[in-house]
């Protein structure tokens, strides 16, 4: 065979080659396509399947259940029930003309009715018995943030009628899971002007009891971390949520043990374990930013009412610890400016709170001076939100050394009635991370205008000296070791304020939510996402209803 003729036979080759894998390869992205579709018509079948399932419930939700004739007030109604609301239409005569006069019909969604009782006359001093007058709706009406009792009224005459009604509205009320029927409740009478007590009674056990809320009481003013004590002996399977009447600072102490025993129950002494019980706050402290957070305001019925109908919101905590040691769990801290108020405030506890706090602040300003210290932070990730940070691996951290004035570290918005849009607007209660405010060396006319900007709800972090950052953890170090120590001349009314070296015992003043915590050495503060549950709901800004004038 001549060379030309075996150089066509190669080039033949090569192209019947070169055809095999271009076949090949065209089978195998047809089998990709195939593939591909299949995997996308299965993802279609699901999110049918799932569409339908919701229409399905929808359908059943609307569903009519139950449907009477009731008065309320002096005119007859067409009431229909469904499993989610409840709808009445008034009943009107025909005109003469044969004209039908339309009428906007009234609706009441189940989700906001909290109780149902049987409606009966009864004499003066009757105690049970008596004719049935109809079915009485207890439900909540929101008014700006607070949450209002209010009642639905609806008249029949028929017993059985009424029965009826009575025990299917009761069926659906109980059907729902987040809704607490027996509650463990801790009570902190010393607390501010020692009214939890009063409030408790007053305010919170009708709603409780008008619910069928059992309840189990327990006051914690033996000694500090009683509460704690408490919790670690208590049988958690017999309730179904705990309740503080308190401030901030039983509150923190109540969400520590509820942490700490969850941490006891899953044999996990390192990592935090998120409770499998919520946590509902009834305020009565002096400031109570924990409950303006999830309240947006202040008041005790509105606390009792997201209580009994099951308002849960997931929260981020802190955890605060020193040399690897835990100090406590937490939702905020203070440290410099914040911490030493604090601690001037309690050494004049027989003053009225008011006017200690007043005290402390005046005082404080008047020796303002900064802290010489190491602040390290980690920036919180974009997706901070599940990840644990101390799963973090190896992380910059960013180190700044200076003089600091305050130092505040914050994983909810702190709203209280004195700053409605929070001491950290920039955080929320779930978003994984914790605000950082360092306020560094100033005058103190700017820093009292820093001071003044968080009332007025905008500014405060404009100034030069400001620095705001997202962060999953932080480390406190101060630079020198130095602690305080404050002499005072009662009878003078003089006082001097002098730096000591620190020795053993001595420590920095820290304010942990509204608490004072002296500690000598570092901190290292972590951020835990949604560690714990409480009652309420997320919130973007506080009632306001009192201007501060203190500064």
């Amino acid at each position: 065979m001549s060379e030309p003729e075996e150089d066509l036979q190669r080039e033949q080759r090569d192209v019947t080659k070169k055809k095999e894998k271009e076949k090949r390869s065209a089978k195998k992205k047809k089998k990709k396509k195939k593939k591909k579709t299949e995997e996308e018509e299965e993802e279609e079948e699901k999110c049918e399947k799932e569409e339908q399932q919701v229409e399905e419930e929808e359908e059943n939700s609307e569903c009519v259940v139950l449907r009477g004739i009731f008065k309320l007030g002096k005119k007859s109604h067409d009431v229909l029930l469904t499993r989610t609301r409840l709808t009445w239409i008034p009943i009107t005569p025909e005109t003469p003309t044969g004209e039908a006069c339309v009428l906007q019909p009234g609706v009441m969604l189940l989700q906001d009715v909290f109780a149902v009782k049987v409606k009966r006359r009864r004499m003066i001093g009757q105690q049970s018995g008596g004719p049935v007058l109809g079915v009485a709706l207890f439900f909540c009406r929101r008014r700006g943030r607070r949450l209002e009792e209010d009642t639905l009224h609806l008249h029949n005459a028929s017993a059985e009628h009424t029965h009826t009604w009575y025990n299917t509205l009761k069926d659906l009320l109980t059907g729902s899971s987040s809704r607490p029927r027996y509650l463990k409740v801790f009570i902190n009478p010393s607390s501010h002007k020692k009214e939890a007590v009063h409030i408790y009674r007053e305010h919170v056990a009708p709603l409780f009891k008008m619910a069928d809320v059992r309840t189990d009481i327990t006051d914690v003013t033996e000694r500090k971390g009683h509460a704690l004590s408490v919790m670690k002996e208590c049988k958690l399977d017999e309730y179904d949520g705990v309740v503080c009447v308190g401030g901030d600072g039983s509150v923190a102490e109540l969400c520590h043990a509820l942490v700490l025993r969850a941490q006891l129950d899953a044999d996990s002494p390192e990592k935090p374990v998120t409770p499998v019980l919520p946590l509902g706050i009834i305020p009565a402290g002096s400031t109570d930013v924990v409950s303006c957070s999830v309240h947006g305001v202040r008041d005790p019925v509105t606390a009792a009412l997201h209580i009994v109908l099951g308002h849960l919101q997931q929260v981020d905590m802190c955890s605060f610890s020193s040399l690897g040691q835990l100090v406590c769990f937490g939702f905020s801290a203070m440290f410099g400016f914040g911490g030493r108020c604090l601690a001037r405030a309690e050494k004049k506890r027989w003053m009225p709170s008011s006017r200690r706090r007043e005290y402390a602040l005046v005082k404080t300003l008047a020796r303002l001076r900064p802290e010489d210290c190491q602040l390290s932070f980690l920036p919180a990730k974009k997706s901070n939100r599940d990840v644990d940070p101390e799963s973090e691996g190896e992380e910059t951290w960013t180190t700044n050394q200076g003089l600091y004035l305050s130092i505040s570290i914050m994983s909810v918005p702190c709203l209280s009635p004195h700053t409605p849009q929070g001491l950290a607007p920039n955080t929320s209660l779930a978003n994984g991370s914790a605000a950082l405010i360092a306020v560094g060396n100033t005058s103190r006319s700017e820093f009292v205008k820093h001071l003044k900007r968080y009332s007025s709800s905008s500014g405060q972090f404009s100034f030069s000296f400001v620095e705001t950052h997202n962060v999953s953890a932080v480390r406190i170090r101060p630079r020198s070791l130095v602690g305080w120590s404050e002499e005072e001349s009662e009878e003078e009314g003089e006082s001097k304020t002098s730096p000591i070296i620190q020795s053993e015992g001595a420590a920095f003043p820290w304010n942990i939510d509204g608490e004072l915590v002296e500690i000598a050495n570092e901190v290292l503060v972590r951020v835990h996402p949604r560690l714990i549950t409480l009652y309420g709901e997320e919130v973007d800004e506080a009632e306001s209803t009192v201007s501060c004038s203190c500064i």
